[in-house]
């Protein structure tokens, strides 16, 4: 019996010690535990640490990369860059600067007046070559004066008969190719533009609408077309020369439906 109490009491206190009490003994209870229980704890920390070094290093790499670009910037030639920089605009946007050209100069007013002696001036219209003109219903006749070196300006006169015709004065800056002066007829094409005439005086505001008359780029208005009384009075000019060039006087008979006009006139230079 008493070897019972002792063998009992002996498997009591081995059940009651641990196996990691006893030195040299490995505890295998971890290797029950998740893969996960056994990673440090302190890696967050170490990862923080990765990161905030990384942001102290931040700005020298950012320095280091504007120094690398401005050295890229300074090793490219100025010809190229300009290059770079006429390929960035738009094309139309060179051209549009090439066709633009300086403006014309300004032209002085032409001094004009008016005289009664209409049957005087038509008897000796009569008598020189190609004194007397007729301007046929929607025509429009042009007389191209070119400058010359020994005058310094240009002079008109003119009349007609029985009705009034469409007068103005423009100076082509292009420079003169003849001597000659020239007479160029030309039909009007807006017919829309023409009205019937009206007989008898007409003011000096009445425009003619006909005449389609700036359509080049070096062409300057001195006088524009108006219709005048030239039926009942002399109508006469002058204009001094603004530089080379080429002066147009018009007389207009496009807004006219029916009536051919008969025109005397004369140009002539001054000094």
């Amino acid at each position: 019996m008493e070897t019972l109490d002792t063998t009992s009491a002996l498997q009591s206190r081995l059940s009651s010690l641990s196996v990691s009490s006893f030195p040299g003994i490995t505890s295998n209870q971890g290797e029950d535990r998740p893969i996960e229980s056994l990673q440090n704890t302190d890696l967050s920390q170490s990862s923080g640490n990765s990161v905030s070094d990384s942001n102290m290093d931040g700005p020298s790499d950012a320095t280091d990369s504007k120094d690398s670009i401005d050295s890229s910037h300074e090793s490219i030639p100025a010809e190229q860059l300009e290059g770079e920089a006429e390929e960035s605009c738009p094309s139309g946007t060179s051209e549009l600067s090439s066709e633009m050209k300086a403006p014309l100069p300004t032209l002085d007013p032409a001094a004009t007046w008016t005289s009664v002696t209409i049957k005087e001036l038509k008897a000796t219209l009569r008598t020189e070559k190609d004194g007397v003109v007729t301007v046929y219903r929607g025509d429009i006749m042009t007389v191209h004066v070119p400058t010359v070196p020994e005058s310094k300006r240009v002079c008109w006169e003119f009349a007609t008969d029985g009705y009034d015709i469409g007068f103005g004065v423009y100076f082509d800056f292009t420079p003169v190719t003849t001597r000659n002066i020239t007479v160029h007829i030309s039909e009007s094409s807006d017919d829309e533009d023409e009205e019937e005439e009206v007989e008898g005086p007409v003011s000096s505001g009445d425009v003619e609408k006909g005449s389609k008359i700036l359509n080049s780029s070096n062409l300057g208005e001195i006088l524009p077309v108006y219709r005048q009384d030239s039926h009942l009075l002399v109508h006469g000019g002058s204009h001094e020369f603004p530089g080379e060039g080429t002066y147009q006087l018009k007389f207009d008979n496009s807004y006219s439906l029916w009536r051919n006009k008969t025109l005397y006139y004369r140009v002539y230079y001054s000094a």
